[in-house]
C-alpha cells in the first residue's frame, strides 16, 4: 500500500517522532511490502496547502497523527482530503483519536487507531491487503530505531525527540499518560523501559545532528532512578554542545543522582518541573501525591551549581484550589528560584480521569481544544481573568529572563509578595506584542511609583538588566535620563578588560558612580544572559 504517514506540527522547530516512529514499524513487522512516505507541515500552513502537500503523492492510505496542537484543523483537512482524493483510506491515531473515536469514524475515516502505533499500524496495513480485520502484532522484542538517515537530515536547527520510555506509574487525573498502560505485555509497574544499549545508540546518532536540544518525551524520566542515573552519566560523558530537556518528578533524585548533577557541564541538562500545587487538596484531588517538602530540599540542590535549566510548572484550577490558595502556591514557586515558572491552566483533556467527573464538581471547561477550564466551584471567571494578567506580566519578564535584578530589586525594596507584583505589574503595563524599548520604559515608570523604590536604584538595575539581556538595541530613554554617557577615555578602559572595543551601547555610567560593561561575547548557557562587569569610577577613569 502506497501510505502518507502526516505529522502537523505546532512549530517548525519541532519535529515529529511518532510519524518515523511508525514508519520504522511497518519498515519491520508489516508482513507485505508497503511504500511508505512521511509529511511534516505546521499548523502555520494553511489547511489546503497541507492537504496539497499530500495529494501530490497520491498515496492508498493516509495516516494522521492527532494532537490538541492540531486537532482544530482536521475536519477541514479531512473535507479536502476525501475531496482531492475520494478512494484514499484515512487513519488516525493519537490521544486527540483515540479517545474520541465515535466522532472522527462520523468524519469520514475508515479507522482510528489506539495503542503502540508501531505495531498497530502495520497490522492495519497488512489487514488491508489481506481483506482482514486487523490484529496488533505483539513482538517479544518490540523495540525499533526510528533514526533513519532521511530521518536525521530533518533535525537540522530543530528539536530532536528521544524516548527511552513509555507509560507512567503515577495516576494524575488531568493526565493521559497514566491509568492503563500497566495491563499491556512488556510495561512494568505502568512504565515500558527501552534497552540501554538502544538508547544510548539514539543517544549517539542524534548529538552528530544538527539538531539545538535533544527533548526526551519520557513522562517521569526519573521514576527508575537508578535507570535514570546511568544514562545521565553517560550523557555526562559525551563531548557535546547539545542540550538534555527532561521531564521529571523532583521528589524523586536521590542524593547520589544530585551529586552527579552538580557536576554537569552548564547548559548540558535541562529540567521540567510539574509540582502543580503547594495545596494539599488540590493534590490529593487530582492523585498527585508528590513529597512537596522533598521536592523543595531537591530543587535547591539542583539550582546550587547555576549548571541546570529548571522549569517549574503550576496548574490554575484544580479541585479544592481557590485563587487565594494559587497565591500562595505561586509564591512558594516563585521563591524556589527556578528559572522558568510556568503558570498553566487546568485542561480537561479526552480520555483523562479528571475531564469524566468534571460535570460532576461542577467544573465548566470550553468544549473546543485545548479544553481550558472556564470556572468551578473554586474559581470564577474572574479570578481566572486575575490570572491571566498574571500570566502576562510573567511571561514577558521573568520567564524570558528579563529584568532579573529589577525584579529582586523591587521585590525587597517594596516588600510584596510576588504573585501581587506579577499582577499589578500585568494590569497596569499588559503586553500584547509590544515593542521591548516601549515595555521596559512603562515597567520602570510603574516601579518607580510603588512605595520604597529609590529611582536611581532602579535605573541603576534597570540599566544593568538591559545591557545583559540584549544585544545592539538602544537603551529606553526612560534610563538614559542620568545623562551619564561614557566617554571615549571609559570606553577605551573596557575595551582593555572586554579585549575587543566596546560600543557606546555596552557600557554606562550608573549613578552609584561605577562604570557597568556588558561582554557581548560571553552568554550564560543556562540563562542566556550576557556577561556583565563592572568598574568603579575615579577622576573620570575606571579604577
Amino acid at each position: 500500500m502506497k501510505t502518507v504517514l502526516l505529522a502537523v506540527n505546532s512549530k517548525y522547530i519541532h519535529s515529529a517522532l511518532s510519524v518515523w516512529l511508525i514508519a520504522a514499524g511497518v519498515e519491520k513487522f508489516a508482513r507485505f511490502r508497503h511504500d511508505i512516505c512521511v509529511v511534516e507541515a505546521t499548523v502555520h500552513h494553511e489547511v489546503r496547502e497541507i492537504a496539497g502537500m499530500v495529494a501530490e503523492l497520491e498515496p492508498d492510505v493516509v495516516g494522521i497523527s492527532v494532537y490538541i496542537w492540531n486537532v482544530s484543523i482536521l475536519p477541514e483537512l479531512l473535507q479536502i482530503l476525501r475531496n482531492r482524493l475520494p478512494n484514499v483510506i484515512i487513519v488516525l491515531g493519537g490521544p486527540e483519536a483515540e479517545f474520541n473515536t465515535e466522532y472522527w469514524l462520523s468524519q469520514g475515516t475508515e479507522a482510528v487507531l489506539a495503542g503502540e502505533g508501531e505495531h498497530t499500524f502495520p497490522a492495519f496495513l497488512d489487514g488491508l491487503v489481506e481483506k482482514l480485520a486487523p490484529a496488533p502484532y505483539s513482538h517479544e522484542n518490540g523495540f525499533i530505531d526510528p533514526y533513519t538517515e532521511t530521518y536525521l537530515k530533518t533535525l537540522k536547527g530543530k528539536l530532536a525527540y528521544l524516548e527511552t520510555s513509555r507509560g507512567c506509574p503515577f495516576r494524575c487525573e488531568f493526565c493521559l499518560s497514566g491509568g492503563k498502560v500497566e495491563q499491556k505485555q512488556n510495561y512494568n509497574g505502568g512504565v515500558k523501559f527501552f534497552p540501554m544499549e538502544l538508547v544510548k545508540s539514539q543517544i549517539l546518532k542524534l548529538i552528530n545532528t544538527e539538531a539545538r536540544t535533544i527533548k526526551l518525551v519520557d513522562r517521569t524520566f526519573n521514576c527508575d532512578i537508578v535507570r535514570a542515573y546511568e544514562i545521565f552519566e553517560y550523557i555526562l560523558s559525551l563531548d557535546t554542545e547539545i542540550c538534555f530537556h527532561f521531564e521529571v518528578r523532583p521528589d524523586l533524585f536521590d542524593e547520589r543522582t544530585l551529586l552527579l548533577l552538580a557536576d554537569a557541564p552548564a547548559g548540558r541538562i535541562q529540567f521540567e518541573m510539574g509540582v502543580q500545587s503547594f495545596h494539599k487538596p488540590a493534590l490529593d484531588a487530582v492523585s498527585v501525591n508528590i513529597d512537596v517538602q522533598k521536592a523543595e530540599h531537591n530543587i535547591a540542590k539542583l539550582l546550587e551549581k547555576g549548571n541546570i535549566h529548571l522549569h517549574l510548572g503550576l496548574i490554575a484550577g484544580l479541585p479544592y484550589e481557590r485563587l487565594s490558595d494559587f497565591q500562595d502556591s505561586f509564591d512558594s514557586a516563585f521563591n524556589l528560584g527556578a528559572h522558568t515558572l510556568q503558570l498553566g491552566f487546568l485542561k480537561l483533556l479526552y480520555g483523562s480521569a479528571l475531564r469524566s467527573k468534571a460535570d460532576s464538581l461542577g467544573i465548566e471547561y470550553s468544549r473546543m481544544p485545548p479544553y481550558m477550564i472556564k470556572n468551578s466551584p473554586w474559581m470564577s471567571e474572574d479570578d481566572f481573568a486575575v490570572l491571566k494578567k498574571t500570566e502576562n506580566a510573567l511571561q514577558h519578564t521573568y520567564n524570558k529572563q528579563r529584568f532579573m535584578r529589577t525584579l529582586k530589586y523591587v521585590l525587597e525594596a517594596a516588600d510584596i509578595r510576588p504573585f501581587s507584583l506579577f499582577l499589578a505589574l500585568g494590569e497596569a503595563v499588559p503586553n500584547h506584542g509590544m515593542q521591548l524599548e516601549t515595555y521596559a520604559g512603562h515597567i520602570y515608570e510603574f516601579f518607580a511609583k510603588l512605595p520604597g523604590i529609590d529611582e536611581n536604584d532602579l535605573c541603576d538595575t534597570m540599566i544593568c538588566d538591559w545591557l545583559t539581556m540584549v544585544k545592539g538595541k538602544n537603551m529606553p530613554s526612560a534610563l538614559k535620563k542620568s545623562g551619564f554617557k561614557p566617554g571615549a577615555d571609559i570606553l577605551s578602559d573596557v575595551e582593555k578588560k572586554l579585549g575587543h572595543k566596546p560600543s557606546r551601547g555596552e557600557a554606562a555610567v550608573l549613578h552609584s558612580g561605577e562604570v557597568v560593561f556588558v561582554d557581548s561575547t560571553k552568554r550564560n548557557p543556562v540563562t542566556g544572559l550576557y556577561q556583565l562587569g563592572f568598574r568603579e569610577l575615579f577622576a573620570g577613569r575606571c579604577v
